[in-house]
């Protein structure tokens, strides 16, 4: 179950209207992100500032008795996203879209408690849903996690990419 992508990459602005545009956590759900930083650089005011954040799908990194099935989860996760590595592309989306001074950083959420186990549940639930895995694999690496919270061993790092430049003159 994909998720399915605007058909129109309209914005209700006039043309150079902004000085601003960010867009976070959007660009993994384009299926055309050259779509919308083309409408950004229509809207953004010669010189105007554009930032985009998001994660890369493929880089959530989580510690597990089983890395290779923890592997599986991540890239099953990620495949059901419209453009899961859409923010290792920002540098190069941004750079082809005629933008400037465009500068890449990534900074690192770490999850290490309780309030990490939805996200883990929902890459098993990902994973079980597409068929890619079994229920009682799953079942299995969700109790492996419970049981870590519970000894406050969780750790899920997401990679968090952010982008920015300034529109074309």
């Amino acid at each position: 179950m994909a998720c399915r992508a605007p058909r129109n990459y309209g914005l209700p602005l006039p043309d150079a209207s902004v000085d601003g545009y960010r867009a976070d956590k959007v660009f993994h759900e384009l299926a055309q992100p050259e779509r919308a930083l083309a409408e950004a650089v229509r809207v953004l005011t010669p010189g105007g500032r554009i930032a985009l954040v998001g994660q890369d799908w493929d880089t959530l990194v989580v510690d597990s008795d089983d890395p290779a099935f923890t592997r599986t989860l991540v890239h099953v996760r990620a495949d059901l996203t419209v453009g899961p590595r859409a923010a290792r592309r920002y540098r190069s989306l941004l750079l082809d879209a005629r933008f400037r001074d465009v500068t890449v950083t990534v900074h690192t959420g770490v999850y290490t408690g309780s309030a990490a186990l939805p996200l883990l549940a929902g890459l098993a639930e990902a994973a079980c849903s597409t068929g890619a895995v079994a229920r009682a694999r799953a079942d299995g690496w969700i109790a492996d996690q419970r049981a870590r919270a519970e000894a406050d061993r969780v750790f899920l790092a997401v990679p968090m990419f952010l982008a920015a430049a300034t529109a074309p003159r």
